[in-house]
C-alpha cells in the first residue's frame, strides 16, 4: 500500500508530513517508556530491548517483500503495524514501522518521497493504533493465556489493513489528484484489502505465536497477564506465607543473568536468520502481481498523475542491485541489503531512546537523592558501602 508522489496533491501530503512528524515525536516519549518498562530486564540493562525492536523493523522489512496472491491479479503483503504494536509496544510500533518506510522510500524507490508523510500516517500510525486498541480490548475480555494472545493477534491484524485503506480513502478525498469517486475507491480499497488482512493476520499471529512459545516474557503485549504465583502453606512456613503472601526470593546466583543474556541473543539471531532468508532468498518466488493499492489505481485511474520516484536511479531501485543481471541474485542481494540497513537504522535509533531514557532516570535519581549539581559527584550511600 506504499502510496507514490502524484496521487495526493500537495497541500494534503505537506499536511500528512507534519502529523506524520508529529506522530514519530510523540512516538519516541512513548517508546522511551515502553523500552525501559517493566520487562525481563527491568532495571539490569534494559537497553538489550532496543536490538529486539530493531529486529522487528528489519523483519517487517523482509516480510513485506513476500507479496501473495490475494485474487486473479493482485497480490499484497505485510503491512506490519500490528505485528509491530505487539510485540513491543504501539508506540515502539510506529517507529519500527516508520524507519522501514523511510528505509523503502530512499534506498528501494518504493512509496514516494514526498508522500512518505502519508505511508506514515497511513501504513504506521493508523495500522498501528487500531490494531493495539482492538488487541488490548480482545486480551482483556479473553480468558488469560496464550491462545487468547495469539487469537487477539489474529484479529487486530485482520481490521487494521482495511482500516489502512479506509484511511488512504479519506486522504484522497481530500487531496486526490483525479476525479474518481470516492464511492468507487472505498469499495474497490476495502475490498481487495479485507483479503489482504486475512493474509496479514496469519502472518502476525504465526509469528507472535512462535514468540510467545519460545520467549513469552519478550511479547510487549503478553506483559501482566502471567497468573500471580500461589504457594502453598504449612505449618512449618513462615508468617507471610502463613497469610498468604509471596515472601522475599533471594537474588539470583551470578550465572543467571548472562543465561538470560544468551538467551535474548539467540532469539535476536533467529530473528536475523529468519528475515535474511525471507528478503534473500524467499523475496525470489513472491507474486509480480501489483498489490492492492497499485491494481486499483490501474483500474480506477487514480495513477493518471502518478510521478516518477526522486530516487528511480537509485542502485537498489525496485529491490534489485543495479547491473547484476541475474534477477535471483541481484533481488536477493538487495533483500540481505535491505534488512541489514533497517537492522542498523533501527537499532541505532532504539539505543538512542533507551538511552536517552535511561540518562533522565538517573537524573530523577540523582535530584531525589540531593546529589544534582555536586562536583565531582561522590558514590551513593548504601547499605553495602556502610
Amino acid at each position: 500500500m506504499h502510496v507514490p508522489d502524484g496521487f495526493i496533491d500537495a497541500p494534503v501530503s505537506a499536511a500528512t508530513g507534519v502529523f506524520a512528524a508529529a506522530a514519530v515525536a510523540v512516538s519516541l516519549r512513548g517508546a522511551r517508556r515502553e523500552l525501559g518498562g517493566p520487562g525481563p530486564y527491568a532495571g539490569t540493562g534494559a537497553e538489550r530491548t532496543a536490538p529486539l525492536a530493531g529486529l522487528v523493523a528489519a523483519f517487517i522489512f523482509a516480510v513485506q517483500m513476500l507479496n501473495f496472491p490475494v485474487a486473479a491479479g493482485t497480490s499484497g503483503h505485510l503491512l506490519g503495524g500490528a505485528l509491530a504494536a505487539i510485540l513491543v509496544g504501539p508506540y515502539t510500533g510506529v517507529l519500527c514501522v516508520s524507519v522501514v518506510l523511510l528505509m523503502q522510500a530512499v534506498l528501494f524507490a518504493d512509496g514516494g518521497l514526498t508522500a512518505l508523510g502519508v505511508n506514515i500516517t497511513d501504513m504506521a500510525v493508523v495500522t498501528t493504533v487500531v490494531a493495539y486498541g482492538i488487541f488490548r480490548g480482545l486480551v482483556k475480555a479473553l480468558p488469560r493465556g496464550r491462545r487468547a494472545v495469539t487469537a487477539a493477534s489474529f484479529a487486530a491484524a485482520v481490521v487494521s489493513v482495511p482500516a489502512a485503506a479506509a484511511a488512504f480513502t479519506g486522504l484522497y478525498a481530500l487531496g486526490g489528484t483525479t476525479d474518481v469517486p470516492i464511492g468507487t475507491v472505498f469499495a474497490a480499497m476495502t475490498g481487495v484489502h479485507v483479503l489482504i488482512g486475512i493474509g496479514e493476520a496469519a502472518i502476525t499471529a504465526l509469528t507472535v505465536g512462535a514468540v510467545l512459545a519460545v520467549r513469552p516474557d519478550l511479547v510487549y503485549g503478553a506483559r501482566g497477564l502471567a497468573k500471580p504465583l500461589q504457594l502453598r502453606t504449612s505449618p512449618l512456613a513462615g508468617p507471610a506465607a502463613r497469610a498468604g503472601e509471596r515472601e522475599p526470593e533471594p537474588e539470583p546466583a551470578g550465572p543467571a543473568r548472562p543465561a538470560a543474556r544468551r538467551s535474548v541473543r539467540r532469539v535476536w539471531l533467529a530473528g536475523v536468520v529468519a528475515a535474511l532468508v525471507c528478503a534473500g532468498g524467499v523475496s525470489y518466488y513472491a507474486s509480480a502481481s501489483p498489490d492492492g493499492l497499485e491494481k486499483v489505481a490501474e483500474e480506477q485511474g487514480i495513477d493518471a498523475k502518478a510521478e516518477e520516484h526522486a530516487a528511480k536511479d537509485s542502485p537498489l531501485a525496485d529491490y534489485s542491485v543495479k547491473d547484476i543481471a541475474n534477477p535471483r541474485i541481484s533481488g536477493g542481494l538487495a533483500g540481505v541489503i535491505g534488512v541489514g540497513a533497517t537492522l542498523a537504522v533501527g537499532t541505532g535509533v532504539f539505543v538512542v531512546v533507551r538511552r536517552r531514557r535511561g540518562a533522565a532516570r538517573d537524573a530523577a535519581g540523582a535530584v531525589a537523592d540531593g546529589t544534582a549539581g555536586d562536583a565531582p559527584a561522590s558514590p551513593r550511600h548504601t547499605p553495602e558501602s556502610a
